[in-house]
């Protein structure tokens, strides 16, 4: 066995491993009843970058399901997203 297929063989070092992990965050939004469909459409909009279809169906899905994945990435890219939805009063989390 050359160099070149001991490195495609071997498993991924921890930085990658955590780089990988670090990409797999969702932002999840919660019903809570109170603000209503062009507020958090609006507000999808405005801090995820979601397009007015996207935004739409996320919140319809937010009021039938009680909560939606409104963006995925890495937690620095949703960390600022999640601290905008909190300061217009909505419920939002970040799962890794």
């Amino acid at each position: 066995m050359n160099n070149n297929e001991q490195l495609n063989t071997s498993p991924l070092g921890q930085s990658e491993t955590e780089t990988l992990e670090d990409e797999g965050c969702k932002l999840m939004l919660y019903n809570d009843g109170v603000h209503s469909f062009d507020y958090v459409i609006k507000a999808l909009i405005d801090i995820c970058r979601h397009t007015v279809e996207q935004a739409e169906q996320c919140s319809i899905l937010v009021k039938m399901r009680g909560k939606c994945i409104v963006k995925r990435g890495s937690y620095d890219t949703l960390l600022p997203m999640h601290t905008a939805l909190l300061d217009k009063q909505l419920t939002s989390e970040i799962i890794k």
